[in-house]
């Protein structure tokens, strides 16, 4: 789990691809992370993200998936997916039911429980970008 708030955070900054099946939970986090002054790039599959990322990779500064997703991709596939073709580039994860060892996650990630309060998702988002996520429990 990603550490509790802190009053000082700074969140840098940049492109944010988000993956999230739910449209209603990928609005809300996408008006989150849009005002805390992030770019973001919102996908509603795992396979869609992939699509995007084989062209636009460079650009994505932090890859955002919930783990469990319909599609030929789960959100771990495609942790997996970055951690193997751009191992610098921060990747985090969250899910309600599973954890990245749980989904077969190989890579270090931040990883964040559902349901999340807004202070705690971009505490996690800051830890991720901070430290090239190492696995936070």
């Amino acid at each position: 789990m990603c550490p509790s708030p802190t009053a000082d955070a700074h969140l840098p900054g940049g492109l944010i691809l988000v993956v999230e099946d739910d449209p209603l939970i990928l609005e809300f986090l996408c008006e989150i992370l849009q005002e805390e002054g992030f770019k973001v790039e919102p996908h509603s599959s795992a396979d869609a993200a992939k699509l995007y990322l084989d062209e636009h990779a460079p650009e994505v500064n932090l890859l955002l998936t919930d783990i469990t997703m319909p599609g030929t991709l789960n959100g771990a596939d495609l942790a997996n997916l970055v951690g193997d073709r751009w191992p610098d580039k921060p990747v985090m994860v969250m899910s309600g039911y599973e954890t990245p060892e749980t989904s077969g996650v190989k890579h270090s990630v931040a990883f964040i429980k559902k349901p999340w309060a807004i202070g705690q998702l971009l505490d996690c988002v800051e830890s991720a970008f901070k430290s090239k996520a190492p696995r936070l429990h």
